[in-house]
């Protein structure tokens, strides 16, 4: 389309394929990721991370190709409680884990905006160590194991979150999927005893290094509950409004002063499924509503799969107003 070579390839990686795509269309914000979720898309076969967890690589169709997912195999925790409090996390402290970070902002940092985007920050990474189901158990049954699992993601991904501070990264893009579609995954109060300490000591601590710095905050789903707390220790973009799961009228009546919102276009409906009329008039909703009081980082609310027409992808840049390169699609291509 724009003849730039194929890649097996997402934005979590620690692998440097440079910007052209996104400077093809015309996007303002780059990011480069450190930490565990580096090793989510990483490899075309099964592998296993430097955590200990083993991934596979799953196909899955669509009416425009095969596309791949990894999932996770094993999660090298979940049956040894004893290897499980043993358990260190990686060296957060090596240089080269920052290196295409620092590129980054060296290269592009005078004409764009700059994420460190540190994903999965305390609980999927836990979670993936343990696996989902035993870690829920955990925050009843063993609140010790669980603490000491949840201080060996949360001190990496902390020491991460400093580093892209000193470098000097425009934003800190934490995250971790506390949502389902109509509710949250957990009680909010297990939240609160688990998290919300810990996530507010990393946002205190970017801070005090790089006071200008803005901290973003990835979930998916449902996570009203949780908002004002998120506020209370300092959030200042939540990402990645999921209109199927939360209004966004409600999110900016309720909370347009004090945040900035990431993301509203919808992947899960409007753009693979969407006509162009939807498209239009899924960004007129959200201009009103989100972007109300120019508080809204128009985007994507996650990857764009597979699934969704080229054609709809590029309508929406064009909605936007985005001035981006016209690609040249091959006859018959969707």
């Amino acid at each position: 389309m724009y003849g730039l070579p194929e890649q097996f390839s997402e934005p979590h990686h620690r692998e440097w394929y440079g910007y052209k795509l996104e400077e093809l269309t015309c996007q303002d914000l780059l990011q480069a990721s450190v930490g565990w979720s580096t090793g989510y898309y990483l490899k075309s076969e099964n592998y296993t991370d430097e955590w200990g967890v083993e991934w596979k690589v799953d196909p899955y169709e669509t009416p425009y190709g095969v596309g791949h997912y990894t999932n996770i195999a094993r999660n090298p925790l979940r049956n040894d409680d004893a290897k499980a409090m043993a358990f260190k996390a990686p060296d957060p402290h090596r240089p080269e884990i920052y290196d295409n970070v620092r590129r980054l902002v060296r290269e592009y940092g005078d004409e764009y905006y700059i994420i460190g985007r540190i994903h999965c920050t305390i609980f999927e990474s836990a979670w993936a160590l343990r696996g989902l189901d035993t870690l829920m158990t955990d925050f009843y049954c063993d609140p010790d194991l669980t603490n000491h699992i949840l201080d060996e993601t949360y001190g990496y991904h902390k020491e991460c979150a400093m580093h892209l501070a000193r470098i000097g990264v425009d934003m800190i893009w934490l995250g971790d999927d506390m949502g389902a579609q109509d509710a949250m995954l957990i009680d909010p109060d297990l939240w609160r005893e688990f998290f919300k300490g810990r996530m507010a000591e990393i946002i205190r601590s970017v801070k005090e290094i790089k006071p200008d710095i803005k901290v973003a905050y990835h979930s998916d789903g449902c996570i009203y509950d949780i908002i004002p707390d998120l506020i209370e220790i300092g959030l200042d973009v939540l990402n990645p409004i999921q209109t199927e799961c939360m209004s966004p009228e409600i999110l900016a009546d309720k909370y347009g002063d004090k945040l900035c919102f990431f993301g509203g276009m919808a992947v899960q409906s409007t753009l693979p499924m969407g006509t162009h009329e939807d498209i239009e008039n899924e960004y007129k909703r959200l201009s009103g509503s989100l972007g109300r009081n120019s508080g809204w980082i128009c985007a994507p609310t996650h990857h764009v799969q597979l699934d969704t027409p080229m054609d709809n992808f590029f309508h929406m840049l064009k909605t936007i107003g985005c001035e981006y390169v016209e690609p040249v699609m091959a006859e018959g291509k969707p």
